[in-house]
């Protein structure tokens, strides 16, 4: 995640970049303690703004963290879609992009708590939650789609998929994550 500010006068920074930054500093805040155990005050801080500034750009708690989160996985999906775009490279290295993008970036001791937070209050985040994932699913199947036909790329895809999940939860490191990951990707993708 990118850091707040990056040493700029809060004047000198667009209010769509300072939405973005106070997202970014949400979410690692959100991280850290835990939905319940954080305060818009904590998240203030974080961000470098008032605590009346921030619940100017955002109602409430759970608004903030919504939007957060709604960010967070709109990146990676953006992501993805860029690399998957890339048909000038061989498919099973932008899967394995594609899905480090997706879960490889929250593999290891402090990442994995970005995903943690999200995936424990799916209550509070609405659609996003089913949607992302469903993209994603529909963006992996595609790129699968192009080479191996509509048939055998949702079952292929869905598997994959499935075994990143596995190892996001085995891996202790992001490496170890994507060197067992393109192996799968090979086995699925010939």
């Amino acid at each position: 995640m990118s850091s707040p500010d990056s040493g700029h006068s809060p004047a000198a920074i667009a209010p769509s970049d300072r939405r973005t930054a106070v997202l970014d500093s949400a979410m690692v805040t959100f991280a850290r303690f835990g939905y319940r155990k954080t305060s818009m005050e904590e998240v203030a801080r974080a961000a470098r703004i008032s605590r009346p500034g921030l619940y100017f750009l955002f109602s409430s708690k759970e608004t903030l963290f919504r939007a957060a989160a709604a960010q967070a996985l709109e990146r990676d999906i953006a992501a993805v879609e860029h690399v998957l775009a890339d048909t000038g490279r061989p498919l099973p290295g932008r899967l394995a992009e594609a899905f480090d993008q997706w879960a490889g970036r929250y593999v290891g001791p402090l990442a994995r708590d970005v995903a943690a937070v999200i995936e424990d209050n799916p209550d509070l985040l609405g659609e996003i939650v089913e949607t992302a994932p469903r993209r994603f699913e529909e963006l992996i199947t595609g790129a699968i789609a192009v080479e191996s036909g509509q048939e055998a790329a949702s079952p292929v895809a869905q598997t994959m998929i499935s075994a990143s999940i596995g190892l996001k939860y085995q891996a202790a490191s992001r490496e170890f994550y994507l060197d067992r990951l393109k192996v799968a990707i090979g086995l699925l993708v010939r």
